[in-house]
């Protein structure tokens, strides 16, 4: 059971940590709070925006890409500044952005979703050179997104559906090359897949929301390890830490009254453990 974490603020809806391989700190999101949150050296910053955010990745070591609402911005982190890179279903008041991650090819992968979870309102879009291109559509809760060290497959789940799904990418530039397979259907066992990341081996570490825990999986989808918490909505893993060896795992509270809170004192927290396992360090978003 994983006992160690940051000490502060619980979130209401902890998600899409980013270890800076650069800054060599951890950013994460409270997409309830419309907040991002940086750890580093025991300090904590937080930037405040006007629309729920939650996802991000490093251009370099003084900017971000911010998955927002409406848009993939450019965030200077030093002075505040803002500046809208592409939007994102500006014209859809009923959606926000959700899960996302850098891909090795220096695009972004992005998805929607229904602000409350509608049926089939979300997709998951690519950034590449400057063009954001739909790749998927339907989806109700995009999750998962990740990619295997070799380069070959993406990864991505509907949390409703409860399946995470595997697709093989072009490996000159990342594009979807075939149509995706299932790559773990976790149905039968009433679990709803979450945020994921790929280790340095090729293995899935899977944020199972509802039951408490990390599940890592074979490039195959076999279940290799189960790592529980004392929460039960765990949202999303990342590797960090100088060695790459430290998990990093954002949880939520929300949706708990007072009694489940009294059972799970620590829900929303920023759990860490340290792993014989090393990750990869996240990729560069390259505009």
């Amino acid at each position: 059971m994983i006992s160690d974490y940051l000490p502060l603020d619980s979130s209401d809806l902890g998600e899409g940590p980013l270890w800076h391989p650069k800054l060599k700190s951890l950013f994460w999101f409270d997409i309830n709070s419309f907040k991002m949150h940086n750890w580093n050296n025991s300090e904590l910053k937080t930037w405040v925006f006007s629309e729920p955010v939650s996802a991000a990745g490093w251009i370099d070591e003084e900017h971000l890409m911010v998955a927002t609402a409406s848009s993939l911005s450019k965030l200077t982190l030093a002075t505040d500044e803002r500046e809208v890179i592409v939007d994102l279903e500006a014209d859809m008041v009923h959606t926000r952005s959700n899960d996302g991650r850098a891909d090795p090819w220096g695009g972004f992968w992005i998805s929607t979703m229904g602000l409350n979870a509608q049926a089939d309102a979300g997709s998951i879009y690519r950034f590449y050179k400057g063009e954001l291109r739909q790749l998927h559509q339907n989806i109700t809760i995009p999750n998962s997104i990740c990619f295997s060290p070799d380069k070959k497959f993406g990864y991505f789940a509907d949390t409703r559906k409860q399946k995470i799904w595997k697709q093989k990418l072009d490996e000159s530039n990342g594009w979807p090359a075939h149509e995706p397979v299932i790559f773990v259907d976790l149905e039968p066992q009433g679990l709803r897949p979450d945020g994921s990341v790929c280790d340095s081996e090729g293995f899935l570490w899977n944020a199972q929301y509802g039951a408490s825990r990390l599940a890592r999986y074979s490039s195959n989808g076999q279940l290799d390890q189960v790592v529980n918490f004392p929460v039960s909505q765990v949202t999303c893993p990342a590797f960090g830490g100088d060695s790459l060896n430290t998990i990093y795992t954002t949880s939520a509270y929300q949706n708990l009254n007072n009694e489940n809170l009294k059972v799970e004192p620590l829900a929303g927290k920023v759990f860490y453990f340290q792993s014989e396992i090393t990750g990869l360090a996240e990729y560069q978003v390259k505009l």
